[in-house]
């Protein structure tokens, strides 16, 4: 399952294991993206199938629209975020478990790390040979490895307004202080925002000092924990 899928992506052998005919899925033509890196995929078709989760005594069953497709992948169905929604699931990828409510209580669907790293290790070497098929050389001639030189890349890294400004005083007893507004401002405004800075120069804070009148909940970020829980690493 992947909670950050957007389709429901069914593999044309996971069809013919199922001895699911071809011709019972309906037409889809419409592309999605972010299955083979830097292109698009197109799928055979979409079809409804049956999804349960549980055993006989808990269980929970509901139909859903799943994309066919007819390249490598290291999973047999993928489930998106259309299952999670409909089934209404929690999962914790910690310990590897989905939990979701059911008829006669809570179902668990576990899985164990050993799989999970094999499944890790499968979906690796697919990437890796899907990359590097002859259909996306593109891909490596089209991109330039750009390497930053942080001291010479700085200025150009730095902010830098769309616009020409100026910079203008708003304390006459403290030259540092200083704003910046646009060059291109008509006289009259000009004259009436830089008033408006100098009446409200207080509000500005020129340093951590000057706020030392805000309590430090408002900047001050906490972690509320369960008093006595034992940390899990």
């Amino acid at each position: 399952m992947d909670e950050g899928s957007g389709l429901n992506i069914l593999y044309v052998d996971t069809l013919d294991a199922m001895r699911i005919p071809w011709s019972k899925p309906c037409l889809a033509g419409s592309p999605f993206h972010g299955v083979i890196l830097g292109a698009q995929a197109y799928p055979l078709g979409q079809i409804d199938l049956p999804v349960m989760f549980g055993k006989r005594a808990n269980f929970y069953s509901e139909v859903h629209t799943f994309k066919m497709v007819d390249f490598l992948g290291s999973y047999h169905p993928i489930l998106g975020h259309p299952c999670y929604a409909k089934f209404m699931v929690i999962p914790n990828y910690t310990y590897l478990k989905l939990k979701m409510s059911g008829p006669n209580g809570i179902i668990t669907i576990s899985s164990a790390f050993s799989h999970a790293f094999t499944c890790d290790c499968e979906h690796f070497e697919h990437t890796t040979m899907v990359v590097n098929l002859s259909k996306l050389p593109w891909l490596r001639e089209s991109s330039t490895l750009v390497v930053l030189d942080y001291n010479k890349s700085t200025s150009s890294m730095a902010f830098c307004p769309l616009e020409e400004t100026k910079a203008v005083g708003i304390d006459p007893t403290d030259p540092t202080k200083m704003v910046w507004i646009r060059t291109q401002l008509p006289a009259k405004k000009e004259c009436e925002l830089v008033d408006f800075l100098c009446a409200n120069r207080d509000v500005f804070a020129w340093q951590p000092s000057d706020m030392s009148g805000i309590p430090r909940e408002v900047t001050e970020h906490a972690l509320h924990l369960i008093s006595g829980s034992k940390p899990t690493k």
